[in-house]
């Protein structure tokens, strides 16, 4: 598929926008990761009070996005890379994914990390009405929200920022 001329001008301004964001992030303080409650596909019920201590991953995704299903592959690498280390991994499935199509996905691509389904939205909503898929955010030990990606991340630059969050106090 070519792009046109708008369409390229409009990716490169989103670009810029999403390079601002992470800028405006790292030089002024941490925004606070929202409160939230969800529960995940065997029923059991957390909340971000939960991340506390840890490095944590919430990546928004749906079983209809191919760039979500292309990056679950490095989503668990990364979590089983970091597991033991104080790093954890919560993919909330937005609430227009049926929840049969999220659990086999979960279960057929044996995700080793907690998958929550949003079934009100108030997950993405919480996280700044999260729309566009995929959208992962990484949260500090003190719960503070790092960094946010639409689309799928760089890994290298994403595990050298969980490296040195893991290493921080």
């Amino acid at each position: 598929m070519k792009l046109s001329p708008w369409m390229m001008r409009a990716a490169a301004v989103a670009a810029l926008l999403l390079a601002a964001g992470g800028l405006y992030w790292s030089l002024n303080e941490r925004p606070q990761a929202p409160a939230v409650t969800y529960t995940l596909l065997d029923g059991s019920r957390h909340s971000s009070a939960d991340w506390a201590g840890k490095v944590v991953l919430v990546n928004f995704w749906a079983t209809s996005c191919s760039s979500c299903v292309a990056e679950m592959p490095e989503l668990k690498a990364t979590y089983q890379r970091f597991k033991t280390r104080g790093f954890d991994t919560v993919a909330v499935a937005m609430s227009y994914d049926p929840p049969a199509y999220v659990s086999q996905f979960a279960q057929s691509r044996q995700l080793p990390f907690g998958v929550a389904i949003d079934n009100t939205g108030e997950v993405a909503k919480s996280f700044g009405k999260v729309q566009l898929t995929p959208t992962t955010f990484v949260i500090d030990k003190k719960g503070r929200i790092v960094s946010r990606y639409v689309g799928p991340p760089d890994f290298a630059a994403l595990h050298q920022q969980i490296e040195r969050l893991l290493s921080e106090g």
